[in-house]
């Protein structure tokens, strides 16, 4: 976790929660809250965030990724491990085509519900399940081939230490990639997502839920969060290199894209 500001510095850090900007500490803690509220209807809450067309979007993220045989991903905000179902059956068939070794797919989330929640959908025999902060890996230096996280990053109290982390995990030579919520590129699109996104979601999240303040929060962070061009230079910052941004449905989402080298 972040902790306040060291000695001689009276002010804690700050992170945003939605529109408000909160300890980072309490973001922690707030953020808990709110996955503990979802995660019996995660399904429903990314289908609500995106229209339903999120599946395509962790399509092409895993597509990106380009899981093989061998190899040790992290999937972090794994949540109820839909990432590491796609990652786990494409390095197997990847495996199964030019052979190597099983691939060890890594869920490492920091809602225990959640994690709760993957493990009652089923999962593939490459995966793992483990609770863990984004801000403080429990893994060594250079121990995974790549580093996943979707629709999580902008949850955390502090995305440079989260990013400085998944560099230090990575191996040199490995990836990173981040799906996110990100930044319509066009005017007309960022209106129309701004219009559902703040008047129908928090709406349905309480009828359908009964937890309109979760879905709120869900809405607002995604405003909050920076767009393609300052989030890719925040990803060079912690260190990776080659770092590309490929643009979802008009950049509703992106994928961010990087290498340890």
């Amino acid at each position: 976790m972040t902790s306040p500001a060291a000695d001689g510095d009276p002010s804690p850090k700050t992170s945003s929660f939605g529109f408000r900007d909160v300890e980072a500490t309490e973001k922690v803690r707030l953020v808990r809250g709110v996955f503990d509220s979802v995660a019996s209807n995660y399904d429903l809450m990314n289908d609500l965030m995106s229209g339903g067309v999120h599946r395509l979007w962790k399509d092409a993220a895993a597509a990106k990724l380009n899981p093989r045989p061998g190899e040790t991903i992290l999937d972090v905000a794994g949540g109820t491990g839909d990432m590491a179902r796609r990652y786990a059956k494409m390095a197997r068939a990847a495996q199964q085509r030019r052979g190597g070794p099983d691939a060890s797919v890594i869920v490492l989330d920091y809602n225990a519900e959640m994690i709760m929640a993957g493990v009652g959908k089923g999962g593939e025999p490459e995966m793992q399940w483990s609770v863990g902060d984004a801000m403080a890996l429990p893994l060594p230096d250079a121990s995974v081939d790549a580093y996943s996280i979707s629709f999580g990053i902008r949850n955390v109290a502090d995305i440079p230490q989260a990013l400085a982390e998944a560099r230090r995990v990575v191996k040199p030579g490995g990836r990173f990639l981040c799906l996110e919520f990100s930044r319509p590129t066009a005017s007309a699109i960022r209106r129309a997502y701004d219009a559902w996104s703040f008047h129908a979601i928090p709406r349905i999240g309480g009828w359908v839920a009964g937890d309109r303040d979760s879905y709120q929060y869900l809405v607002e962070s995604i405003r909050r969060f920076p767009d393609q061009p300052t989030f890719k230079a925040m990803i060079e910052a912690a260190g990776f290199s080659r770092v590309s941004v490929t643009n979802l449905s008009g950049g509703v989402a992106a994928i961010h894209h990087g290498w340890a080298i």
